[in-house]
């Protein structure tokens, strides 16, 4: 290390931020806490089984988080809903607008392309050739200033609001160095799991690709997509790996102001504090996500196992089971006169039956315990699946 800080001596003294060092000691034991959730909860949601079709929404649930965040944070107006439809190549939009979806779909094939490398087993080393390869695929088909050339450093001086980047003759030299920090063993911690230096180091190699500011356009973009590529190589599970960039757009203005703390204060470590608080609230949200899932799959079979030996006609255990489970999927309850409007199924259900029918209906349902009625109304008793948990988090996680 003390070589390559040698042979670089000129660039750091002329640029005093760029000191291509992590003072890890600056970081505070709340953070240190955080790593060790976001290693924990990574573990958790690449270790959970899941429905290979619940498994695939949600890949595409957080891949269109990601990307629109990342296209978001660079003024692209399209919304996430827009973005989920063009992974499901559902949006067509008008020529004059057909820019923004043509950003989308570079993210999107970059993503793509990483995730699937990593997939198969290829190491993924960065490179000045990778990183001029993700500018080139972003900036492919897109509108941009003269001087930009995709996949091309600049040759021209340029800024992100105040900051003025680095000089254009220096840009090659830095990616060099920046390239060969990134990939030595500096950001190895001791006895520690690879995922926590991992996000460390991601977290490092996006704000120092601001500060060098190689391209003409894009420099964002590429940026969160490295953070994203050195996420996902360590082992982070793909849906995870897109929450920084989430977390940017959503905290975007903090997002910037971080950015400038750790310029002006040629350090690292706050800009750190910031990130990993984010993601560590996003695997949370995510790991939710999945505790639902897994409910209400659970849920289901239990409902199935129920009725297995159930004495009433198959036609009235397939309506009461349609029934309940379609009650389950109510986060409020249902009064006795809206349920037989609860989906199309329970509507073909009960639409020529009597209203003797459906008290029989509830008053078995009741009887096997799978409902429950209030003063509101009637409620699927997904409780009984929350067996181990303390009742207040068990309440929080229906």
């Amino acid at each position: 290390m003390d070589n390559f800080k040698d042979n670089i001596a000129d660039k750091i003294v002329k640029y005093p931020w760029l000191k291509f060092e992590v003072n890890l000691t600056g970081l505070n034991y709340s953070t240190w806490i955080q790593l060790g959730e976001c290693f924990s909860k990574c573990e958790h949601i690449s270790r959970i089984p899941l429905r290979p079709s619940t498994a695939s929404e949600m890949h595409k649930v957080y891949l269109a988080k990601g990307v629109n965040a990342t296209t978001a944070i660079e003024g692209n107006t399209l919304s996430e809903e827009q973005v989920r439809q063009i992974i499901d190549k559902k949006l067509e939009l008008p020529p004059s607008r057909e820019y923004l979806k043509q950003e989308v779909d570079n993210i999107l094939f970059l993503c793509n392309e990483l995730k699937n490398q990593i997939c198969t087993g290829k190491n993924f080393l960065i490179t000045k050739g990778e990183i001029k390869h993700f500018n080139k695929i972003i900036l492919k088909g897109v509108p941009l200033p003269d001087y930009a050339v995709p996949g091309e450093f600049r040759d021209v001086p340029v800024g992100a609001g105040a900051y003025k980047a680095v000089d254009p003759q220096d840009v090659d030299g830095l990616m060099n160095a920046m390239c060969s920090w990134l990939n030595s063993d500096y950001f190895k911690i001791p006895n520690a799991p690879l995922i926590v230096s991992s996000i460390i180091k991601a977290i490092v190699a996006h704000l120092y690709l601001e500060w060098v500011h190689p391209f003409g356009d894009g420099n964002g973009r590429v940026g969160r997509l490295l953070e994203f590529a050195i996420l996902i190589s360590s082992g982070v599970p793909s849906p995870a790996a897109h929450l920084l960039s989430n977390h940017y757009n959503q905290t975007r203005n903090e997002y910037y102001r971080q950015l400038n703390v750790a310029t002006q204060k040629k350090d690292v470590c706050d800009f750190i504090v910031y990130a990993v608080q984010g993601f560590r609230d996003g695997l949370i949200e995510q790991l939710q996500y999945i505790f639902k899932q897994v409910l209400e799959t659970s849920w289901e079979n239990y409902v199935y196992e129920k009725f297995k030996e159930h004495k009433r006609s198959e036609k009235s255990t397939k309506r009461m089971r349609t029934l309940v489970l379609d009650l389950s999927r109510k986060s409020e309850p249902v009064p006795k006169e809206s349920l037989v409007t609860l989906s199309p199924k329970v509507i073909d259900y009960y639409k020529q039956g009597s209203a003797k029918m459906l008290s029989r209906d509830i008053n078995e349902l009741i009887r096997l315990d799978l409902i429950e009625h209030t003063d509101k109304g009637y409620s699927a008793k997904m409780g009984k699946m929350l067996t181990f948990l303390p009742a207040r988090v068990a309440k929080e996680s229906q």
